[in-house]
């Protein structure tokens, strides 16, 4: 089955936590803080594999959680980091946020990889909390979390030359003639129901990818029939095969057809048709063929927008098949590869918000309780050591840091009252 649009969610390890521990050596009176910091948890990176052509694996395994770092031990030792998670993904992958809309990265390259969720550090031991006023702290910080995001992952096909057209133009068969693909030919219309691929090879050594793209029909760009599905794939070609059936076997109008379809390729993406196109007038070995090729170029010549070669071939007696390769070679040898989105790598797991958003205070009456929620007092108190009391009190001075005793006050809060952090509950006290 061929997949190219999956979402998936994803995790990266947790830092390790640190420790709280104290010199216990026998001959070392008064021993200080010795616990040591936690590891670094994974990064989930995906990496090409070029023997991949679908992303099938991913519609049965939708969840990728990487390992958390190791905790830190006494005697000062860090906790192991774990090692990276490498998921595989198919060259032409794109990979969006699935929230944002934004592109992570687009991954064309074999073995190219990127890091699409990072990993959480380690949380700091009792030795970075010793000072002259605290020589023995019992604070500690657990690791930071890893970041969690979903993800689109779409799928363009990689291939130099698409060829497009309605239904029956004689794609598949002239993909089955130039190369050795062996796609799916039926005398019926969507016989095509995925992309197919295949390589034409010169006798002077030259040699490229030819894409088969499912038929469009008028309104494809807006949903209709299967052309919607794979329009996304054209935006990798460098030159594009436009088919014309000229035999008007079904009553339609070649010329109406080819402005159909160009109309729908500027719907999805106007730069589309900047790019080199021959128009491929197919079916010629059929009898009506010749006189409504002659029709269509004399309709072409009074639009006064046409600059694209016409090309007659039929794929049956494989007349003017050599002449069409050959063009297509030399067009590709003048077109510049398409600059695909700039690779980026997620941004370190920081909070860059505002101090008007680092928190929010609402009152949840089924559980009689102030709730404080916002992205940068979770993670804070995520990466508290709530088992020790020195722990919970620096995390209460980072709080009045931040200004939420006065807003609590300011929210109606009084002595008493129930305020509620995830899932951590605890008194109010003016």
């Amino acid at each position: 089955m061929f997949v190219d649009q999956v979402k998936i969610d994803v995790k990266a390890g947790n830092g390790g936590n640190g420790m709280v521990a104290f010199r216990r050596e026998k001959y070392v009176p008064n021993g200080g803080p010795a616990g040591g910091d936690g590891g670094h948890g994974a990064n989930v990176i995906f990496k090409v594999d070029s023997g991949m052509n679908t992303l099938m694996d991913f519609r049965y395994h939708r969840k990728f959680k990487a390992p958390s770092g190791g905790n830190g031990a006494n005697k000062s030792m860090t906790g192991r980091s774990a090692e990276d998670m490498i998921v595989l993904v198919p060259e032409g992958t794109t990979v969006i946020n699935e929230e944002t809309g934004d592109v992570i990265g687009d991954l064309t390259d074999a073995n190219q990889e990127l890091i699409v969720a990072k990993g959480g550090r380690g949380g700091r031991g009792n030795i970075h909390f010793a000072s002259a006023k605290n020589p023995a702290p019992e604070i500690a910080e657990n690791g930071e979390p890893g970041e969690e995001v979903a993800l689109k992952l779409e799928l363009r096909v990689l291939a130099d030359v698409g060829l497009v057209g309605f239904p029956s133009a004689g794609k598949s068969t002239l993909l089955s003639v130039i190369t050795s693909a062996k796609p799916k030919i039926a005398g019926y219309h969507f016989t095509t129901l995925v992309p197919n691929l295949g390589m034409v090879r010169l006798d002077d050594g030259r040699d490229f990818a030819v894409a088969d793209l499912p038929g469009l029909v008028e309104g494809a760009s807006e949903g209709v029939g299967l052309g919607i599905q794979f329009l996304r794939h054209v935006e990798r070609t460098r030159v594009i095969l436009h088919l014309v059936d000229m035999s008007g076997e079904e009553g339609r109008d070649p010329y109406e057809d080819y402005l159909a379809i160009n109309k729908e390729l500027t719907a999805y993406d106007e730069s589309i048709l900047e790019r080199p196109q021959i128009i491929v007038a197919t079916k010629m070995d059929l009898p009506n063929s010749a006189d409504n090729l002659e029709e269509f170029k004399q309709k072409l010549a009074e639009s006064d927008k046409n600059e694209n070669e016409i090309l007659a071939i039929s794929s049956v007696t494989h007349s003017g098949l050599q002449e069409l390769i050959q063009k297509t070679a030399d067009l590709l040898e003048k077109t510049a590869v398409i600059p695909m989105n700039t690779l980026e790598e997620t941004k370190d797991y920081e909070y860059h918000g505002t101090s008007e958003d680092e928190f929010h205070i609402s009152f949840d009456d089924e559980i009689e309780s102030w709730v404080i929620s916002g992205e940068k007092i979770e993670k804070l108190f995520k990466m508290t050591d709530t088992m020790h009391e020195q722990s919970m009190l620096r995390f209460a001075r980072q709080m009045r840091g931040m200004g939420i005793d006065k807003a609590l006050r300011e929210a109606g809060a009084k002595d008493g009252d129930t305020v509620t952090i995830l899932d951590f509950s605890f008194t109010y006290v003016e």
